[in-house]
């Protein structure tokens, strides 16, 4: 019987040459979408108690991306109170609720602003990762006399004295937060051990007489359980039975996706495998899903990784880090080989327990874990997270999408463009079966048959890869989506097209019809206004003719931006102030003024303020500062 007229005739699936098959209909809709998770904050933001709502109103722009997951920082009351970016944690139940640490909000925001940016992203259909710091606590509300003995902080299980009694910072009443939630006083029968001793002042690791520290933990240092201020014994039954309780208050507090777990390594894998077990037991009863949980294992070995897994059942994922520091390694190396960009790593050995990542919060350069990837490696390194199949879940940093501040401050990468497009590619085109073109060191390539083509290259010349794309695109025109590529590529009869990339980069080859589909660059628009502040602000001797100063056509870099992304203003860190134009920036390229000898100015959009403060004269240094706003 012929199918009725105007039903489309089904395309056959595209077959390689070596046997190898795929879906190669490209207007046909993904069957699920591909997962892809943002890390929604980096170390040096201000802390203004405004970032909930800088997230509120980045979330319009994240789903259109295809941003399916928000790991949002630490949203308890840390010891450092509004300053604290929450891993220093004090009051697991305090969202920013209490008068607790002399402040009611964190320094994220207040809990109304934390609870307002839960349901935003809900409608938006973005799941929510909640950053559980949960090892150890800090900023205690008194000390205690308790014995302990000092052990060898290159092996912790050896004593190097005899049992002492020293002064620690461990009573937590909570006085702000007064029972709600929980009556749980804190003391020191629920730690293991300490670094400081209030009586003398000195700095050591002491383990509490009568307590051990927990044996299934990694075996750095001998044993590395103690990671930080006072370490949390998690085989109390009070503990165990708080932690618990805590894990339930919080799915019935807020819509949430998930949990990133703060450093898996120094807890005992029983307690984390109990806990885990018991959000699922949680989640099943209310016939919800069952949360998303990833945990900060930061090791170089794969083995280490997998083991955990391993002694968890593969219930919960974990960071890539051996991946990390692959990307790092090749891209400082003279001679990458780029086949060997996945060996030994989680993404490889067990890729459904696999988040990679090209960065984060505790490896931008500063931070203890710094690890640094090549500038010119960072799309290539996004390309293989991003548009491959079967490698995981890719998490994008904040400071790589809008930028970093504090003393390494940098723009977003590739001028802010670069990696919007591949989210977007991930989302539309990294779709289907998957062929590999991994015979050259320097030269590397693979296609999805969604609709997608990747070469990526670390050598300096041009570079070309031959790739199967299937025979119904045969005459096919297909361009570069990071337009580092010029030109198109014809697909021949057989399927097959000659896709180059650049020197030292990556090329993201599509149909060129869908190419209008994608975000172009606009321009930005802006209001002001101008608050003065105390002339004790304004800098001493300020020399607009001076190198060290920024001038008009340097104190804003006005640049293509997209324009479903919030703008990135970028300053140079000795700029005294800056004056944007009112209403309107003008063609892309035009240069605001800098007023000489003025006072530092608030800049301010739809409510959001952004306070631009001079910093001291560093002649030998051409520092930048960048700031989001929305």
């Amino acid at each position: 019987m012929p199918a009725p007229a105007g039903t489309p005739v089904p395309r056959p699936p595209s077959t390689h040459p070596d046997g190898r098959t795929g879906d190669m209909d490209p207007a046909a809709a993904p069957s699920t979408r591909n997962e892809t998770l943002f890390q929604g904050f980096e170390w040096h933001l201000p802390a203004d108690k405004r970032h909930w709502r800088r997230l509120i109103n980045l979330i319009p722009s994240l789903a259109p991306l295809g941003i399916t997951k928000l790991w949002i920082p630490p949203a308890c009351k840390g010891g450092g109170g509004a300053w604290s970016n929450g891993y220093d944690v004090y009051d697991l139940y305090d969202l920013g609720q209490f008068d607790q640490k002399g402040s009611r909000a964190t320094k994220w925001g207040p809990r109304t602003d934390l609870d307002e940016l839960v349901r935003a992203a809900g409608d938006a259909g973005i799941e929510m990762l909640f950053d559980a710091v949960l090892n150890h606590k800090a900023g205690a509300d008194s000390t205690e006399r308790v014995l302990a003995t000092r052990v060898d902080p290159e092996d912790r299980r050896k004593q190097v004295d005899r049992p002492g009694e020293i002064e620690a910072w461990t009573k937590f009443d909570f006085p702000g937060r007064m029972d709600q939630y929980s009556s749980l006083r804190w003391n020191k029968a629920h730690f293991t051990g300490v670094d400081y001793d209030h009586a003398t002042g000195e700095k050591a690791i002491w383990l509490f007489e009568g307590k051990k520290w927990a044996e299934d933990v990694n075996g750095e240092f001998g044993n590395y359980d103690y990671l930080m201020f006072a370490d949390i014994d998690h085989s109390h039954p009070e503990v165990r039975s708080e932690f618990f309780k805590w894990a339930e208050w919080l799915n019935d507090q807020m819509l949430l996706g998930g949990l990133r777990l703060d450093a898996v390594k120094h807890i005992s894998r029983g307690f984390v495998q109990e806990l885990v077990a018991h959000l699922e037991r949680l989640r099943d009863a209310q016939n919800k899903p069952p949360w998303f949980v990833v945990g900060e294992y930061f090791s170089d070995e794969v083995r280490d990784l997998d083991e955990y897994l391993e002694a968890l059942d593969h219930r919960i994922r974990l960071f890539d880090v051996p991946l990390l520091k692959n990307f790092s390694r090749i891209s400082f190396e003279p001679r990458p080989d780029l086949r060997t960009i996945f060996d030994g790593t989680l993404c490889a050995s067990n890729p459904d327990n696999a988040v990679t990542f090209v960065a984060s919060h505790d490896t931008q350069r500063g931070q203890t874990m710094d690890t640094p990837v090549a500038e010119w490696f960072v799309p290539i390194a996004y390309a293989l997270i991003l548009l491959r199949a079967n490698t995981g879940t890719p998490c994008v940093f904040y400071g790589d999408l809008l930028g970093t501040l504090g003393p390494f401050s940098s723009p977003p990468v590739c001028g802010g463009q670069m990696l919007p497009k591949m989210l977007q590619a991930r989302k539309s085109h990294a779709h289907g079966r998957q062929i590999d073109y991994f015979a050259s060191a320097q030269t590397i390539g693979f296609v999805r048959f969604g609709g997608l083509a990747v070469v990526m290259n670390t050598g300096w010349q041009y570079a070309a890869q031959k790739m199967f794309v299937g025979v119904e695109r045969a005459r096919e025109r297909w361009v570069d989506l990071l337009m580092g590529a010029r030109g198109e590529v014809l697909v021949d009869a057989n399927g097959y097209g000659d896709f180059w990339v650049g020197p030292r980069g990556v090329a993201v080859w599509i149909l060129s019809q869908t190419l209008p589909y994608f975000i172009i660059g606009t321009r930005l628009e802006v209001d002001y206004k101008v608050v003065e502040m105390p002339s004790a602000t304004r800098p001493r001797a300020f020399d607009p003719s001076a190198s060290s100063v920024c001038h008009a056509a340097k104190a804003v870099k006005t640049q293509e931006i997209l324009k479903h992304i919030p703008a990135v203003l970028m300053l140079e860190a000795n700029a005294a102030c800056v004056v944007i134009p009112r209403k309107s920036m003008g063609t892309l390229g035009s240069e605001p003024a800098i007023p000489p000898a003025s006072p530092p100015i608030t800049l301010s959009l739809r409510s959001t303020e952004i306070h631009v403060n001079p910093l001291a004269r560093r002649p030998a240094t051409r520092s930048r500062a960048s700031e989001f706003w929305s």
